[in-house]
């Protein structure tokens, strides 16, 4: 597939980039605003870094990056929070708040007009008129559209993350293939054979396996947490306060351990912090490291995301973890079209 190439708009740390790459589609570049992405995306990847704001980049720009490849694929993952369930000012804020960016790749779109587009996000994001506008305004260009909500760890991606993944041709109809796993990778095949730290502690062999510190009071929670349980299951003198009043007692899911035998939830930028979601270590008392984090967000163990010298920003490295494709979905979303492609164009 020498002919084909791909640009990664929202590119973030690599995550969908390296997922076309390990299939064979080759990524010339990735576009992001965030300049920390910068190093893991070029170190582990032969694609070159653009920090630029997608609002100002120019038909003429992708058309230039895409060269003289004669089909070319234009992938835009924008970020997802804007259409959360907590993002509770959508309407307000319209088509100039951080959902505008959908209209933006819109604009890239008609404007560049590549051969296939694909799009992943949460599953929220077809509430939205945004995402109903996206889609008419493809329809009306001439592509063919699907788009479906898929579970990740069918998939190979060790955690329940269901998204939302977009599908666009020239060519004809173009689906997601099926799931590539019978039954979900679990966290203790992600991340069981990593060596014990604890909370506060990084190993000397990999400094992004690395756990935040754990206050007192949250050392003490956590060890008598059980994988799966609650903060339910805590003596009333631990339980926070917020937890007590009747409104906190509908987020039973913070505090947690995850479990062996089942996948991890979603990774989230905050998936580093005991209190921030179910992301304590089902065994040692901490929570996950960062390096776990990244491999149940399906990045390959040695994928390197900083450099030697520089220092630890657990709120920088959540970021870009949390927000990433995972690697194998992007494996997915590639194996789809090129399966289309092969019947489409080169058979």
């Amino acid at each position: 597939m020498s002919n084909i190439s791909c640009i990664d708009l929202f590119c973030g740390a690599g995550g969908l980039t390296h997922g076309f790459t390990l299939e064979g589609i080759p990524v010339l570049a990735g576009i992001d605003l965030d300049p920390a992405c910068r190093f893991p995306y070029e170190t582990n990847n032969t694609a070159k870094f653009l920090e630029r704001d997608i609002s100002q980049v120019t038909a003429d720009e992708i058309n230039k990056l895409f060269g003289n490849s004669e089909l070319k694929i234009l992938a835009g993952c924008a970020p997802c929070q804007p259409f959360s369930t907590y993002a509770q000012r959508y309407e307000s804020d319209g088509i100039d708040g951080k959902w505008g960016l959908l209209y933006q790749f819109s604009r890239l779109v008609r404007e560049s007009r590549p051969d296939v587009i694909t799009m992943e996000n949460v599953p929220t994001v077809i509430r939205h008129q945004v995402f109903h506008d996206f889609v008419t305004e493809l329809k009306n260009l001439g592509y063919h559209v699907s788009y479906d909500i898929v579970d990740s760890s069918l998939y190979g991606i060790p955690q329940s993350r269901r998204r939302m993944v977009l599908l666009a041709s020239k060519f004809g109809e173009i689906r997601m293939i099926d799931p590539t796993h019978s039954k979900p990778m679990t966290v203790e095949e992600a991340i069981g054979k990593l060596p014990a730290i604890q909370a506060g502690e990084s190993h000397s062999e990999d400094k992004l396996h690395i756990a935040s510190t754990l206050s007192d009071k949250n050392l003490q929670r956590i060890r008598i947490s059980k994988p799966g349980g609650t903060w339910r299951d805590w003596p009333e003198h631990l339980i926070a306060d917020c937890h007590k009043s009747k409104t906190g007692k509908t987020y039973p899911s913070v505090y947690g351990r995850m479990e062996w035998h089942k996948p991890a939830p979603t990774m989230t930028t905050q998936c580093y912090g005991f209190g921030n979601g179910r992301f304590g270590h089902p065994e040692q008392d901490r929570a996950i490291s960062l390096r776990e984090a990244a491999i149940l967000q399906s990045f390959p163990e040695n994928y390197t995301f900083l450099p030697e010298s520089a220092e630890i920003s657990f709120k920088a490295l959540g970021r870009m973890i949390g927000n990433a494709v995972p690697v194998e979905l992007g494996r997915a979303i590639a194996r789809s079209i090129a399966n289309h492609l092969s019947t489409a164009v080169f058979s």
